[in-house]
């Protein structure tokens, strides 16, 4: 029959297609499951390629303070803190390459580009991301980052899921 001839390189065409859109989304979905990555110490679950720099901000920044999740201050205020080395009125030894690519790629993904106009905030109670997560809530003051773990008792753990009775 030579008509089916000519359809037997399509089905292997299409087969081959078909299997690797199978690998594909297999791969895919793996990465964004949740189950496949440890959110015990994380605010949000992180990607693998993403967990190193994660891991050093965390080692690094959480040294000293609690680390805050980069969702709360806009992407610009990371990018400069990561690079500076006036900390907050302490002078800090800043990230260099590599560690400073990983930490960076980290917290760009996961923080929120701010409105060209608003001015750079450095203390988190000026965060227009800050304030958006925090609606109605009466703040301490003056704000420190010690002040997380009243609301957010595992905050030293990063885990800013966990509420205390009050907020649950």
């Amino acid at each position: 029959m030579p008509g089916l001839a000519r359809f037997k390189p399509l089905k292997f065409w299409l087969g081959l297609v078909l299997g690797c859109c199978l690998v594909l989304s297999a791969g895919l979905a793996r990465a964004l499951d949740p189950a496949q990555v440890d959110s015990s110490m994380t605010t949000d679950p992180v990607p693998a390629q993403h967990q190193l720099g994660q891991q050093i901000y965390l080692d690094t920044c959480g040294a000293c303070h609690v680390a805050l999740p980069p969702a709360v201050m806009p992407t610009e205020t990371w990018r400069r803190l990561i690079q500076d080395s006036q900390h907050y009125g302490q002078i800090i030894n800043p990230l260099v390459d590599p560690s400073r690519l990983l930490v960076w790629n980290y917290l760009q993904l996961y923080s929120r580009v701010g409105p060209k106009e608003d001015p750079i905030p450095y203390r988190i109670a000026e965060s227009r991301p800050f304030k958006a997560l925090h609606p109605e809530v009466q703040l301490p003051q003056p704000l420190k980052l010690e002040s997380c773990a009243t609301c957010h008792p595992a905050a030293p753990r990063f885990n800013f899921r966990a509420l205390s009775p009050e907020w649950q």
